[in-house]
């Protein structure tokens, strides 16, 4: 009856060791634990990116044009202020020199040169930017025979397609209508520059 005994008592106790071991690996809440130590390490959760979106490149439609020619103050050349002002909802980056052609008719034209390398201005929804132009008028020394004489300019976005020029009128320091122009191979432009409340205005 003793052997009988210590038999059955011996894989009472093995039975519920072997249940304890294999209990003992998992545990409520995404918790496991090991049998040497039992303590309990909590999971890891997944990572989530809480940056924002970067702006994108102003796009030629988002932003309002301005053309206005300024006084002068040199018989060999004349100065004007190109502003694009970002009239979309959404922040967007003018990264680079706009687009500008002013064409005589579909003969000749002149495309503005840009002189430096700008740095992207971000523009909120009524910021802008700002580039001079500046041009060799016509009767001036070593002005050429080569010039154009237009009320309007057909301007872009940097980066933007040809196709997404826009038309935008010339006007004088009291908003009537005036015309460029000019003569040589381009005109130049100045870097952009951040402009928080236009100084002109805009259409």
């Amino acid at each position: 009856m003793r052997a009988t005994t210590r038999l059955t008592t011996g894989l009472g106790v093995l039975m519920v060791g072997l249940a304890v071991t294999a209990c003992g690996h998992e545990s409520g809440e995404g918790r496991t634990t090991t049998p040497a130590s039992g303590v309990a390490s909590p999971s890891v959760p997944s990572a989530t990116s809480s940056e924002a979106p970067k702006p994108t490149e102003c796009r030629t439609g988002s932003l309002t044009w301005t053309l206005v020619l300024l006084p002068t103050k040199s018989s060999s050349r004349r100065d004007a202020l190109l502003t694009a002002v970002n009239k979309g909802p959404k922040t967007c980056v003018f990264a680079g020199y706009p687009g500008l052609s002013v064409h005589n008719g579909k003969a000749n034209s002149l495309e503005g040169v840009g002189h430096g390398y700008p740095k992207p201005v971000t523009l909120h929804k009524g910021a802008g930017v700002t580039v001079d132009l500046q041009y060799t008028p016509r009767g001036a020394k070593g002005a050429g025979d080569y010039c154009v004489n237009e009320g309007e300019a057909l301007v872009s976005a940097p980066h933007n397609p040809d196709r997404e020029r826009t038309n935008v009128p010339v006007m004088d320091t009291h908003h009537a209508a005036a015309q460029i122009d000019a003569c040589g191979d381009s005109i130049s432009l100045s870097l952009p520059r951040y402009t928080a409340t236009p100084t002109t205005t805009t259409r």
